[in-house]
């Protein structure tokens, strides 16, 4: 069981460069509050686009 979901999704190259930097903040401004319990890495692409997506399920602390 989890108490929230925290998706990070990107689909261009500089947003995707920038995807692991960005949950770590956003991991750092919240590391009092919760504890990770699961992740998920996922990635989709179609003829134009690429996306992937880091699924966080947490825990309130």
């Amino acid at each position: 069981m989890f108490d929230g979901v925290k998706v990070f999704a990107a689909t261009k190259q500089k947003e995707r460069e920038e995807l692991g930097e960005t949950a770590t903040r956003w991991l750092q401004e919240r590391r009092d509050q919760i504890e990770i319990v699961d992740k998920k890495v996922t990635q989709s692409s179609d003829n134009e686009y690429h996306c992937i997506a880091l699924t966080l399920f947490y825990n309130n602390k």
